[in-house]
């Protein structure tokens, strides 16, 4: 084999720093093509698809996070070559060796005798390090200097040695026949990869993203005979009607030899048919896939070769097309064949196909002739474990989790992703945005370099780019537009790209947004919106009420699916989620990569929710006295929908039923008379305060990606008002009143079920007690600081927290500057306290430097109510304030919050939407939404009361009061200062419960993390302000809800 082995000598091994030379983006790899198959016939190819379609949510329940993600990759990789008898999976444990630069490469590395460390993966089992940075290349921006050489060898089949292509996310296919010794031979074969951690590829993929390196999809062998298909693209013209569609497919046909066309069309059959999948499944297992055949597609001889393919034509025809949408996926599967002179199967290819059309209007992109509304997420390649390696029902989890959340569309950001991804969304129904794996981000930054977009020594390797996503992909129904890459500046190369894609497929659309709209490079305006960067995604209902009410509007891809954290061991054995600059990654961009919707585990945030609403497809309204019920799909009905309402009178259910609906078809409403509604008896006999409608959606039958009984759209709209209602006011009572001073505190109680305890220096309360039980131990005091979010930080100096900690908001300290009780009675206790809020560096003697003028009234009955009235005069040059309310600490043991208000997950004044009025339930603990990087949380909207209690059910009861509308609360055992400190979730610790109430709070905002860009209305600026709290004491005996209705009448 030393003869071989001088004909296989590298570039690499000649000298040639190729890693440098932008201009080398192969060497001995064969042209890009379809995802290969190597079916033994046509049989074998209908039972593999099959069995590979036969997949569903129960898979996904399987998906694996932790350790066990190892083994979960490695079985994954042996399932898809699973019933494919030419295809042999060499995934697995191979052996590793890592050099500290190109020119340290160990000789003859390739040698079966060679030493090796042995090992596994690369940066995720313990080598180098990962590194996250998000513009920034992490090396010079020069060609002469490069860091890292993995070097990887496998243990049994394949060739001596291969150098890959230069695209790390496209497949590298080398013929290595010549050099493998023969089966016979006694002899094994080794394959031995030099993989290059950096090389002059590197600064077309500088993507948001985790940089790490190694072989992360699958290394197949795979065994065609001599003369066999290569190549194929699958067309379908359909008829103005849709009623029927014409198909073409070009074959090509290579051969290991040299062999004229004539020569293989004179002894070589082509064939091909469509199988339509549709009935596969509604048997008792046993289909008899053969029977499926709905079109035969044969050679078209008398095909004139234009544009340049000079490969073989064959036609056909499909009567009553059943076309594929995102709501209706429907699929078939294409099986070409190639048989010798007589009839014997030489070669056999398939994959999946839907009949579909793409096309464009004026301000619209079509599908299907409709201008479908595109609900969606980009989604990064990320495995907390397994880093950029796939795993079958992680990829699975994905797609169920965003079918669940009305998500009907995917960008692949920022690179063409496993092959297997793609087969996944044409069968769910997913529309899809396929990126070519450029980005050259930090390019922006060097402004005394030429970008390579302009540059003719990277034009090959950027169209090569996408000339290989486009040959892989091009067979896909999901896919409905072609990316030319992201964040890469704009430049000839682009345009020569994009030109040799609108001559290779006119079925699609192309996108590209770095040049803006107004290039021959983009069909569509496609930006990322909405950063879901930690607390985010505020105002996303805003876009879609104008996505919804703007002709030309068509929807968006969110940023982004998943936060990109990395599973990382603590010294205690403990594992967290790491991000940029946990593992002494240098530069790196900190947290920048947490910006999804999903926890890296696949939990939702609660800004899922949010998405859920905005893109339900059933939209529920209340306009003056008509409910209007609109079916947004394009091509599915109502029909597998169970409509249901249910009414609620300040938090209680009046009233539930089956809404009976008529079919609503595609694009369509449904109006009906609240009035007339069955909801309407329990309305007019109800003395409720306010009244909520809410209309909910269910499907009646399992789908592939959800169960029976899954909610897909849910609306709820407040009736008008009943009565009149006016806040009452209390009133002394019977009860009589202990008040006793001693030295500067005044104890207030009412015989033994309550007592409270004011420090008459401080303004403060000391305690509250409860039938004895310490319920408050610290506060009422004012609050206008919040634990900045990853949002306040956006902006550099210009962001929210810069000038809240430019003004000192951040380090105020109150000072009680008078404290009077006004009023002493046996039924009533009044007491006036004066703050200032200074910065806490001050002097307290600083009234001159007061941030905030503060005046409480505490006003005690004898019924135990508490009545505070603030008024808050902020310094008129202060920036927006992140809150106006008031904090107090409540006994570990308060541990039962309910409350009245929106809910039941976290939401914000500008994240309400999808978040219900209602009664809810639950524990602190559980009330913490644990963001990575901790900050503001766990906060609900529109409180009207809430309850704090222990597990015997004292505690104390809060709601607005008088005029003031209803508040924002948040309840955790984690302080703002604790929040604010941790860099981590899991170096949080808590102690007692900090309760905020707020007459108002600031948006979190999410149009972006890097700029202020809270909306203006979702903004709290420093003006005065009024609003009234009420307290009181709870026990089991009496709920919150008799509490607060005993405030209003009617």
């Amino acid at each position: 084999m030393s003869s071989l082995g001088a004909q296989m000598l590298s570039p690499l091994e000649s000298g040639h720093r190729v890693w440098e030379d932008p201009s080398f983006i192969k060497w001995r790899k064969r042209d890009p093509h379809v995802t290969l198959h190597c079916h033994e016939s046509v049989g074998g190819s209908l039972k593999y698809w099959y069995e590979r379609n036969k997949v569903d949510v129960l898979v996904s329940k399987s998906a694996v996070w932790n350790d066990d993600a190892v083994q979960g990759a490695l079985d994954s990789a042996a399932f898809w070559a699973k019933d494919l008898p030419f295809v042999k999976s060499l995934s697995g444990f191979w052996k590793f060796f890592l050099a500290p630069s190109p020119t340290k490469i160990p000789m003859k590395f390739y040698d079966p005798a060679f030493q090796d460390s042995g090992g596994k993966l690369c940066q995720t089992h313990g080598f180098d390090r990962p590194i996250y940075t998000n513009v920034v290349y992490p090396f010079p921006l020069d060609l002469h200097t490069f860091l890292r050489i993995i070097l990887l060898a496998a243990i049994e089949h394949a060739s001596k040695f291969l150098k890959n292509g230069r695209d790390s996310r496209l497949p590298a296919e080398f013929e290595i026949t010549d050099y493998c010794y023969p089966y016979d031979s006694g002899k094994n074969n080794v394959l031995a990869v030099q993989v290059l951690r950096w090389c002059d590829g590197s600064y077309l993929e500088d993507q948001d993203h985790w940089w790490l390196s190694g072989i992360h999809r699958d290394v197949l062998l795979l065994a065609k005979p001599q003369v066999f298909i290569t190549d194929y693209f699958f067309k379908s013209n359909l008829a103005e009607n849709f009623t029927s569609a014409d198909i073409q497919v070009e074959v090509q046909i290579d051969s290991t030899r040299e062999i004229p066309k004539d020569k293989i069309f004179g002894n070589f059959i082509i064939e091909g048919a469509l199988y339509d999948t549709g009935s596969w499944y509604s048997s008792d297992g046993s289909a008899d896939l053969l029977s499926s055949k709905v079109a035969d597609i044969a050679l078209n001889p008398s095909f004139d070769p234009i544009l340049g393919f000079l490969g073989y034509v064959l036609v056909g025809k499909l009567e009553k097309p059943k076309l594929w949408s995102a709501e209706q996926p429907n699929l078939y599967i294409l099986v070409l064949t190639l048989k010798d002179a007589s009839g014997h199967m030489v070669d056999c290819e398939s994959c999946l196909v839907g009949i579909r059309q793409v096309s464009k209007a004026p301000k619209q992109l079509l599908v299907n002739g409709c201008p479908v509304i595109i609900r969606g997420v980009n989604r990064h390649e990320h495995h907390p474990r397994v880093g950029k390696t796939n795993i079958e029902s992680c990829m699975v989890k994905d797609l169920v989790l965003m079918k669940q959340n009305n998500i009907n569309a995917v960008r692949n950001s920022h690179y063409p992703q496993h092959p297997r991804w793609y087969e996944l969304c044409d069968v769910f129904g997913m529309y899809m945005i396929d990126e070519a794996n450029i980005e050259t981000h930090g390019f922006h930054l060097c402004g005394h370099l030429k970008h390579p977009t302009s540059e003719q020594s990277w034009a090959t390797a950027m169209t090569d780019r996408v000339i290989g996503m486009v040959e892989r992909d091009k067979n896909h129904a999901c896919i409905i537009s072609w990316s030319l890459g992201n964040e890469s500046s704009y430049g000839p190369n682009h345009s020569a790209a994009a030109g040799w894609v609108r001559g290779k497929d006119t079925s699609r659309l192309l996108h590209y947004e770095g040049g803006g709209s107004r290039t021959t490079s983009t069909d569509i305006i496609c930006p990322m919106y909405s950063h879901s960067m930690g607390n985010s995604s505020g105002n996303i209902d805003e876009y879609w009420e104008a996505i919804d009410g703007t002709f030309g509007l068509q929807g968006g891809f969110i940023w982004d699916w998943v936060d990109q954290g990395l599973l990382k061991e603590s010294s205690d054995g403990s594992k967290h989620w790491a991000y940029g600059g946990d593992f002494g990654d240098t530069p790196n961009d900190l947290n920048f990569c947490l910006n999804g919707l999903t926890w890296p585990d696949r939990t939702p945030h609660p800004a899922l929710h949010e998405v859920k609403y905005v893109y339900q497809a059933i939209k529920v309204s209340l306009q003056e006295s008509t409910i209007k019920i609109t079916n947004t799909h394009f091509f599915e009905t109502t029909q597998g929908l169970e409509f249901s309402w249910a009414a609620h009178g300040d938090g209680y259910e009046l009233g539930s039923g089956i809404l009976s609906l008529p079919l609503i078809k595609p694009q369509s409403s449904y109006d009906i008379e609240w009035e007339l509604g069955p909801w309407h008896p329990m309305w007019a006999s109800s003395s409720a305060g306010e009244i909520f409608l809410t209309i909910t959606a269910k499907l009646l039958h399992s789908t592939r990606w959800v169960e029976a009984g899954h909610v897909i759209s849910s609306t709820q709209v407040q009736l008008p008002p009943r009565n009149q209602i006016t806040p009452y006011v209390i009133k002394a009572a019977d009860a009589t009143l202990s008040t006793e001073t001693i030295d500067d505190t005044v104890r207030v109680s009412q015989q033994k079920f309550w007592e409270i305890t004011f420090n008459i220096q401080t303004g403060t309360i000391e305690s509250w007690k409860v039938e004895g039980v310490p319920v408050m131990n610290k506060g009422i005091s004012p609050c206008f600081w919040r634990a900045p979010t990853d949002n306040d930080k956006g902006g550099d100096e210009n962001s929210y927290y810069s000038r809240w900690k430019a003004a000192r908001i951040d380090n105020l300290k109150f000072e009680t500057r008078t404290c009077t009780i006004q009023n002493t009675t046996d039924h009533l206790v009044k007491m006036e306290v004066v703050y200032v809020g200074i910065p806490g560096d001050e002097d307290s003697s600083s009234a001159q430097n007061a941030l905030f003028k503060v005046d409480m009234i505490y006003t005690i009955f004898g019924s135990g109510d508490l009545v505070i009235e603030c008024s808050v005069t902020p310094s008129s040059d202060l920036p927006p304030l992140p809150r106006v309310g008031v904090e107090f600490s409540l006994e570990k043991s308060m541990a039962q919050i309910k409350w009245y208000g929106r809910g039941p997950f976290e939401c914000y004044p500008d994240r309400k939407a999808a978040a219900h009025v209602g009664i809810y339930e639950k524990n602190v603990g559980d009330m913490h939404v644990p963001y990575i990087v901790p900050g503001e949380c766990s906060g609900r909207a529109d409180i009207r009361w809430v309850t704090f209690q222990d597990k015997d059910g004292i505690g104390i009861f809060a709601s607005t009061y008088g005029s003031s509308p209803p508040m924002q609360m948040s309840a955790s055992y984690y302080s703002k200062a604790e929040l604010d400190r941790a860099r981590h979730n899991k170096d949080l610790q808590g102690n007692d419960i900090e309760v905020h109430l707020d007459h108002k709070h600031m948006g979190v905002g999410g149009d972006d993390s890097w700029t202020p860009s809270v909306h203006d209305k979702y903004l709290v600026p420093a003006v005065p302000y009024s609003f009234s709290i009420r307290l009181c004491p709870i026990t089991a005996a009496t709920t919150g809800l008799q509490i607060y209705e005993s405030q209003i009448q009617n």
